[in-house]
């Protein structure tokens, strides 16, 4: 999931992705550490939570000391549909106004449980307030905070410094910085996300779900777009890891997942799952399962075919029905 979010980072020009870890934080770092992402990254560990406003300033201390004047974007690790193009209108809102401080929003139906954007009577934001701490009045409003900001490096560590644990979960709240800088007279934006279901968090399987389904439709609607066919989109399912050329054809129930790379003019499926598989342009893969195997090009595989670990099948071959190979030639 985090690989999504440091995805989102690709419009914005960003020096390193500094991330706080506190639950399994030698797993978490092992593994993001192994994901191919374009942006340094560092880590530093909250062993004790003691709010987001406690994390947030252990992640500005990780920040290299040579940039005070620069900005600091602050996100979530659970927002996996948080789009880049967010991010670029995020950071260029911030900028162009010179903010202190500017906080993506977003309006919602039903606001419960988040924190509510409460603006002054000259339409700006004054401070945030959480579900639990909340006016009856407030709990009216439906702007809520998004949790991703974008502040002026120069001054969020002092405000940090600043916070209190006044609040009913007894923790240094992040959102708290927004009142610190509009009480000292600091400017303060904000933009709204165009879909809320963008900044929505993962908190439980079922959001998990939500949030796959998502993303495939965004996956399945951008490979239609560069040409590929999709002959039943919601029964096909692609990792967004996954690299597929032109003119190919995916059948109903095919599911192509992490590094697979698919040639031009395949046709693959139906009911074909390929795991960090390499396949030649113009092969056609029926009915078949393979995990870390190399199809040649103009290569028939199938139907009914397994394709084991090391297995390549070499260019122009035609396994026939019920191929099984561990790791030999075709």
């Amino acid at each position: 999931m985090l690989w999504y979010v440091l995805d989102s980072f690709s419009e914005v020009d960003v020096a390193v992705a500094v991330i706080v870890v506190g639950h399994k934080a030698e797993w978490v770092t092992k593994r993001i550490g192994e994901e191919q992402v374009d942006v340094p990254l560092a880590f530093v560990e909250q062993s004790i939570q003691r709010g987001t406003g406690d994390a947030a300033l252990m992640g500005v201390v990780g920040i290299p000391d040579d940039d005070d004047d620069g900005d600091v974007i602050v996100v979530a690790g659970d927002v996996p549909l948080l789009r880049s193009a967010t991010i670029r209108a995020l950071v260029d809102q911030h900028r162009s106004a010179g903010a202190a401080a500017t906080v993506l929003t977003s309006q919602v139906d039903d606001p419960t449980g988040y924190g509510r954007v409460i603006r002054g009577a000259d339409g700006r934001v004054k401070r945030i307030v959480e579900q639990t701490d909340a006016t009856d009045e407030e709990r009216t409003v439906t702007e809520i905070n998004t949790s991703i900001y974008c502040f002026r490096r120069a001054v969020l560590a002092p405000a940090l410094r600043r916070l209190e644990p006044d609040n009913a979960q007894g923790e240094y709240y992040l959102t708290d910085v927004i009142a610190v800088l509009s009480g000292a007279g600091y400017q303060i934006e904000a933009v709204e996300a165009g879909d809320p279901l963008e900044t929505a968090g993962v908190n439980d399987r079922l959001q998990l779900a939500a949030a796959e389904a998502e993303l495939r439709r965004r996956t399945n609607e951008r490979l239609m777009s560069s040409g590929v066919t999709m002959f039943d989109p919601a029964n096909t399912f692609i990792d967004t890891t996954v690299e597929v050329g032109r003119d190919v054809t995916l059948l109903p129930g095919t599911i192509l997942q992490g590094s697979t790379r698919i040639g031009d003019g395949c046709e693959i499926g139906p009911n074909t799952r390929l795991v960090d598989c390499v396949v030649g342009s113009r092969s056609r893969i029926e009915e078949a399962a393979g995990r870390q195997a190399t199809v040649g090009a103009d290569a028939v595989v199938g139907p009914y075919a397994v394709l084991e670990p090391g297995t390549e099948v070499r260019d122009a071959v035609r396994t026939g029905p019920f191929y099984n190979s561990a790791s030999g030639d075709g």
